[in-house]
């Protein structure tokens, strides 16, 4: 196992600070990313602070862990490009839901398919999980081409799913098996 399991070429995968409350609070509220969230109300600061100040860290209690994405290259550094969740972790089966968020302006620049592949190694070789998820709207080509690049596979289809902007739309579900 790598001693910096978190880091890769361009980027690293970080717990969340205090100092990312702005940077969280401005995601959280942006209904644009609602859709793919499936959130339906706001976000308050004191919500998001006692967030990141009471969070544990520990997977095994919460059932989630949000990793902030910062871009590191030499030179450079730009705090808090995105976040990679896991979600609804299952201990007893091995799998959990993984969401990720990259900010308008760096996208298509391959940080996502990157935090994928951090997040990926952390999670087989560090918590021994089986498999990871996702679920994505059959609309949302970026998503799919960005997960079945890093070895998801579509595994389902869950027909008018998700009402949005006034149609049904399918839901599309993937899953990376530990290779």
């Amino acid at each position: 196992m790598s001693k910096n399991i978190l880091t890769g070429v361009n980027i690293r995968l970080r717990m969340l600070e205090p100092s990312d409350l702005e940077t969280l609070y401005q995601w959280e509220n942006d209904a644009s990313v609602w859709r793919v969230s499936t959130t339906l109300v706001p976000f308050s600061k004191f919500q998001l602070e006692q967030y990141i100040l009471n969070s544990q860290h520990d997977i095994y209690t919460e059932k989630q862990l949000r990793l902030m994405i910062d871009m590191v290259q030499p030179g450079e550094h730009k705090k808090g490009i995105g976040c990679i969740d896991l979600f609804n972790f299952d201990p007893l089966n091995r799998r959990a839901g993984v969401g990720i968020l990259i900010i308008d302006e760096e996208r298509r620049k391959g940080y996502a398919f990157e935090a994928l592949e951090i997040l990926s190694r952390y999670v087989f070789e560090v918590l021994n999980l089986h498999q990871l998820y996702c679920n994505i709207t059959a609309d949302n080509d970026i998503s799919i081409a960005l997960f079945e690049k890093a070895g998801f596979i579509p595994c389902g289809i869950r027909k008018d799913w998700r009402y949005q902007d006034n149609h049904w739309v399918d839901e599309m579900m993937f899953q990376l098996i530990r290779p």
